[in-house]
């Protein structure tokens, strides 16, 4: 597409479009340039959503219809070499601005209801054919393992030990999906787990598959929980929560919960 032939709008001269600025100009990127790489934006919001939600709200404004390119492929192999994820700008007060609008875009209680009704409740069916038996949702544990149901028994099993599973303990499984690893906990440890999950779809077939097992599947927001329970694992759900969680898990330390509270696979 000819960059003649795109409609530009007036960028706004404020701190989010300087800020954009200067970090695709080391890229040598130009907003509203003339080069097949440059960028063209049609939405003045774009600058701010981007800086807030880093390469996901780059790609999803690019859908959205914020923002043009003749050539995406040297426009994205420019910012991968400048390595622009990464980058902050020079000014400490455009850092902090940065980090208190991405601050302000954590997982709220709000969003998290938003995201189960929107992504997790897209059907069964349609994740069935993806996963595997356990349908973990999450990366698999690859080693000695050739098929991903073997992978992802391995890291199911290896979760349980780091937990250091005992009989008759309660166990808290945060963000349970779709049941797996409350049934695998269940099952082969003889432990009492509460799933929690926000997605109504998963709640659905988590409790079909924890059947007859002592295992309670809620659709709950995991911060409305009022309960004392021996371990808490969850997987794969701290990314999207990040620092309210972490300070959560912090806090509890003290609790009467028995340590070790969590345990990842972080450094498998």
């Amino acid at each position: 597409m000819s960059s003649s032939c795109i409609e530009e709008v007036s960028v706004p001269d404020d701190n989010w479009y300087r800020i954009a600025n200067e970090l695709l100009s080391r890229a040598d990127i130009t907003i509203n340039g003339s080069a097949p790489s440059d960028i063209r934006v049609k939405n003045p919001d774009f600058f701010k959503r981007v800086l807030q939600e880093g390469s996901l709200g780059l790609g999803e404004s690019y859908m959205d219809g914020w923002w043009e390119c003749e050539r995406l492929d040297i426009f994205f192999s420019k910012v991968l070499r400048a390595g622009l994820e990464n980058q902050l700008p020079h000014h400490v007060k455009d850092t902090l601005r940065i980090l208190g609008a991405r601050l302000i875009n954590l997982q709220s209680k709000k969003r998290a209801w938003i995201v189960g009704k929107e992504h997790y409740d897209l059907g069964n069916d349609l994740f069935s054919r993806m996963l595997d038996p356990y349908m973990q949702y999450s990366c698999a544990y690859w080693k000695d393992a050739d098929t991903l149901e073997a992978a992802q028994q391995a890291k199911l099993k290896l979760i349980c030990e780091k937990l250091q599973l005992q009989p008759g303990m309660r166990v808290l499984d945060i963000g349970c999906g779709w049941g797996g690893l409350s049934q695998y906990m269940a099952t082969h440890y003889g432990v009492s787990v509460v799933g929690v999950t926000i997605s109504a779809e998963q709640q659905k077939m988590a409790q079909t598959r924890c059947e007859g097992l002592d295992v309670s599947i809620l659709l709950e927001d995991y911060r409305d929980l009022n309960d004392q329970f021996d371990r808490i694992v969850s997987v794969g759900m701290f990314e999207h929560d990040r620092i309210v969680s972490v300070g959560m898990f912090s806090n509890m330390s003290g609790q009467k919960t028995t340590t070790p509270i969590l345990r990842s696979l972080t450094g498998i």
